[in-house]
């Protein structure tokens, strides 16, 4: 029984299985701010993985982390808050991601698509509280790219989530941004550690999906090169060719 199940190991195997969904773990204006340099480099590899993404037709679900009005707060919300906050008095907590806030959006450059649905939390992982588990599932999706920030805060429970959920998590390094480099390094290597998740990068995973796309017996278009001969002559030997 078991031989007949097609286990996936290796990226292009994820991708050409049909059942891969990118999951963008929230790129809000007030989270991305707090990032070196506005999270920049981070966004500009999470919209080429979008791009790519979009061009495969990969379901796409953006997360949202969003914060509870404070009288809705109950004791671990508010220990949470008061923790990162750097705050001893619960009536000191000041909810960052409230609804209307304007550090609450989507950055804008992502341009979300009516086809694409936004999710949102007020948990670390992107599964605990939401519907993301049951449309995967009912997509037959077994494995998500992840893109986003932060590595060590809410990417990290996602991932491992999603494993004890039986999907097979693809991390996009290059397109996951940390607030603390040297915690955002340890993540990645508990993650490899475990051995559960793949690793790639925004241009691995690119070329992987245009692989996939590809008909079978065709090969994937290589660049164009001049076609000019080299002036180099070969050495003599080489010249005259191996003798008979």
């Amino acid at each position: 029984m078991n031989d007949r199940i097609d286990v996936p190991r290796t990226l292009d195997d994820v991708c050409r299985s049909g059942r891969l969904a990118l999951v963008v773990y929230d790129m809000q204006v007030g989270i991305l701010g707090q990032l070196d340099g506005g999270g920049r480099s981070v966004l500009a590899n999470v919209l080429k993985v979008l791009k790519a993404a979009r061009t495969a037709k990969l379901p796409i679900f953006f997360l949202r982390h969003l914060s509870l009005p404070r009288a809705l707060m109950g004791t671990f919300q508010l220990r949470q808050a008061m923790a990162w906050q750097r705050v001893q008095d619960p009536g000191e907590v000041r909810p960052w991601f409230l609804r209307d806030a304007p550090g609450f959006a989507l950055t804008p450059e992502l341009q979300v698509r009516p086809d694409e649905a936004i999710l949102d939390k007020i948990t670390f992982s992107a599964f605990e509280g939401t519907p993301l588990a049951i449309a995967l599932r009912d997509l037959g999706v077994n494995a998500f790219a992840i893109v986003g920030v932060a590595t060590e805060i809410g990417i990290e429970p996602t991932v491992r989530h999603g494993t004890d959920l039986g999907l097979i998590p693809v991390v996009v390094t290059d397109a996951c941004g940390a607030g603390h480099k040297e915690e955002g390094e340890r993540v990645l290597a508990s993650l490899r550690y475990m051995g559960d998740a793949l690793f790639t990068t925004t241009a691995e995973l690119g070329v992987a999906l245009r692989r996939a796309a590809t008909p079978a017996g065709v090969r994937p278009a290589s660049p164009a090169r001049p076609l000019v001969r080299s002036k180099k002559a070969l050495p003599a030997k080489e010249a005259r060719g191996p003798k008979s």
